[in-house]
């Protein structure tokens, strides 16, 4: 019966700490039962193991511990030499006045801020408070706490080893280790295993600090399909933390180089949102021949309204902002459609390219202001995409008076839709763009390429009749072609009809000088055709002039593009059967004939087309376009220049002179390798250049030898792809040079 206690206060004398365990009385006895009871040779290397744990042993535990229970955290700690892991092993005081607990961690899990949260865990647990902990670094991979949690009252809680563990593994468990165990969880086997292995040293300081292992799951997974073909990926999210509905996040994964800020920012700002603030990461997966870099944005719309973050959103979002990274669309106010209504990227393309015809055919507004107004009127332009869509998807299950009915449904929609615009320019805008799509008879939108997408270059047939406000003269049918990297335009003006097609120099008013060519031709082939045609495109991604080799190569595909383009509008002949295009919905009945012919720029490119001709199988051949290797060519015949010498002739015959015979001046605009100009400067021997100029030199000669000059012109005139800069310096009177613009 327990009838009271005998308290000995005092303090250990540092003998008790510094002498050996096995000399101090009590301990060494207890020393001496554990290491009876384990059964080892004191000589042996396990029982000097034991030995070594006992004397490393916390000492005032070692007076406490009774030797049963010694005995057991010997063991357990002699087996973390074999295999070094995490281990906690806690002794409870008898008489419930604290809790002492061994923490085992390893090393390269442990810091002050793991060992404080551990002690905060534990006092929790065991309803109690931290006393004192103690930090040791034995031999070994194991870092050692000894933590003395105290208590005041009630009983002390028995916890089982194995949840104290396991929380305090979480609780240590590096962003690495968190890493591999979602992989283990949601990945099979040997792929966890792999990507664990390329991805848990991956990511810096910076990157683990904001997000977790189950974030990195997402993003390596996107990481994972970056391809040197698709190396540009992204992905919407929105935080449960962020409370601004008008706010959300936009991650940009970009592979072997960061994208600059000043790239990015414009691109999401024309999708209708600011940039808040942004932080890139740079992430070096394991073999990996370069970083992939992440660009992390906080988005905010621009308008101040809310956005619901949902799966159909953010996949526009994506395929929108990929489209314009990808070189697919351009970059404007246009792609702002996106945040407001349902139109997906292509659809938003089909827009801006009506609203860039609406531009050469001068419409008197800005694309700013026709794009604001598209955007302001969200419900109206997404009944202009029903419009086009009703009269021109093939994949409409509707027949022709359906279509018709549909249409006219909508029309009266847009209508009623019109009366609440207030604005005079906003009301002629939509009207506009109204129009365009009721005068569209063709599309190759929904078209699909060999490679099995939706083909890169935006084309409609217009009937030019039913076009409001079109400068005269008006043509029958009118083809516009756009994409990112070219415009262009044909201008038919009867179902036979053929001409040139020009590489124009005039973006912003191509189709106004491809006009101005008609008007001429109209005049000079009166007496030989009732009707003709002419073409123009414009190459929007030509490199410097200055090298000459890859202008020419972009210039060359353009003109590629854009007569792929007209043929893909245009109907077949097999034999006396009409083919018409595969998924083009047409309303102009049947029109197998195009051809063309060359024009500035395009002198030597007919057997281009016919290759193109014949890779699509159009029914007219190498008779599609004039000229090449199998018709005359324009510069060696001189057809042009010879006909317009004749007229010159008979002006000077008509004020007494032979221009033939007698030496006469000139000044001229081009260079002798031109067709007109270089024939031109060759049909007098007495022909005295004293100055020329072309985009590139100015040529000044001021007192030249008719003879000399024209043997050094033909010399040029000879000569591939020659410039006034091959001319033969010394030839050149005193006073004159050859000068770069």
């Amino acid at each position: 019966r327990l009838e009271g206690e005998l308290r000995l206060v005092g303090l250990f004398t540092s003998g008790a700490y510094t002498r050996s365990a096995r000399q101090i009385p009590y301990v060494r006895h207890k020393v001496a039962k554990v290491l009876e009871r384990t059964g080892f040779d004191p000589d042996s290397h396990s029982g000097k193991a034991v030995l070594h744990i006992l004397e490393e042993y916390p000492r005032d535990e070692l007076f406490q511990v009774d030797a049963e229970t010694l005995h057991d955290f010997v063991i357990e700690i002699l087996m973390l030499y074999e295999r070094p892991r995490l281990r906690v092993l806690a002794r409870a005081d008898k008489f419930d006045r604290f809790v002492s607990i061994l923490a085992f961690i390893p090393r390269e899990k442990y810091d002050t801020d793991v060992r404080t949260r551990i002690a905060a865990f534990l006092a929790q647990v065991y309803m109690g408070r931290l006393s004192a902990s103690y930090v040791s670094f034995p031999e070994g991979s194991l870092a050692r706490v000894h933590y003395i949690i105290g208590r005041t009252e009630g009983e002390t809680p028995v916890i089982d080893r194995a949840n104290l563990e396991s929380e305090i593994s979480a609780i240590s468990a590096t962003w690495s280790d968190k890493l591999k165990a979602a992989f283990t969880l949601s990945t099979d086997g040997m792929r966890a295993r792999m990507l664990t292995n390329r991805y848990t040293q991956a990511f810096s300081g910076g990157y683990t600090e904001v997000f977790g292992a189950e974030q990195a799951i997402s993003d390596i997974a996107t990481i994972e399909r970056l391809t040197p073909a698709r190396p540009v990926a992204i992905s919407v999210h929105r935080d449960e933390t962020e409370a601004d509905p008008r706010r959300f996040g936009l991650k940009v994964f970009s592979d072997a180089a960061p994208l600059s800020l000043s790239y990015r920012v414009p691109v999401i700002e024309n999708h209708g949102l600011h940039v808040v603030n942004e932080r890139t990461y740079q992430i070096v997966p394991r073999t990996a021949s370069a970083p992939v870099w992440l660009h992390d944005m906080t988005i905010e719309t621009s308008d101040g309204e809310p956005i619901a973050i949902s799966p159909e959103f953010n996949q526009r979002l994506e395929a929108s902002i990929m489209a314009v990274v990808g070189d697919r669309a351009e970059s404007d106010g246009y792609n702002a459609l996106i945040l407001r209504t349902a139109l997906g990227w292509r659809e938003v393309s089909t827009i801006r390219a009506l609203s860039r015809y609406l531009h050469q055919i001068r419409a008197p507004f800005s694309q700013d202001y026709m794009w604001e107004t598209l955007r302001k009127n969200a419900a109206i332009t997404a009944n202009l995409v029903a419009l086009f869509q009703t009269r021109l998807d093939p994949r409409l299950a509707s027949t022709d008076t359906e279509r018709s009915a549909r249409e006219t449904a909508l029309l009266a929609e847009i209508e009623e839709q019109l009366k609440s615009v207030a604005s005079l320019d906003e009301d002629r805008i939509l009207r506009l763009f109204t129009n365009l799509v009721q005068a569209t008879v063709r599309t190759n939108l929904w078209q699909i390429g060999e490679d099995g997408h939706p083909r890169p270059v935006i084309s409609f047939k217009f009937d030019a009749r039913k076009i409001e406000n079109l400068p005269a003269p008006r043509p029958l049918y009118e083809i516009f072609v756009y994409s990112p990297r070219v415009e262009g335009i044909h201008l038919r003006f009867g179902n036979v009809a053929r001409g040139g097609l020009r590489w124009s120099d005039r973006p912003q008013d191509f189709r106004t000088e491809i006009l101005g060519l008609v008007k001429a031709q109209q005049v000079k082939n009166a007496v030989i055709v009732p009707v003709g045609a002419k073409g123009g495109f414009v190459p929007k991604r030509l490199p410097s002039p200055s090298n000459r080799d890859s202008w020419l190569a972009e210039g060359t595909e353009a003109y590629r593009i854009f007569v792929r383009s007209l043929l893909e509008l245009t109907d077949n002949l097999d034999g006396d059967t009409i083919v018409p295009p595969d998924s083009t919905v047409r309303h102009d009945g049947d029109d197998p004939y195009l051809v063309v012919a060359a024009d500035k720029g395009t002198a030597t490119f007919s057997d281009i087309a016919n290759a193109i001709s014949a890779e699509k199988g159009h029914w007219l051949g190498d008779a599609f376009a004039s000229g090449g290797s199998q018709g005359y060519d324009h510069k060696k015949m001189g057809i042009t220049a010879r006909g317009a010498w004749e007229a010159v002739k008979r002006h000077f015959r008509e004020l007494g002179t032979d221009i033939q015979t007698v030496p006469f001046t000139a000044v001229g605009v081009g260079d002798m390798s031109g067709d007109v100009f270089g024939n031109g400067m060759l049909l007098s021997p007495v022909t005295k250049l004293v100055a020329a100029f072309d985009h590139r030199d100015i040529f000044i000669d001021p007192s030249s030898d008719p003879a000399i000059s024209h043997a050094e012109r033909l010399r040029m005139f000879n000569l591939p792809r020659s410039s006034w800069q091959d001319y033969d310096k010394s030839l050149i009177s005193q006073g004159g040079g050859v000068f770069s613009r």
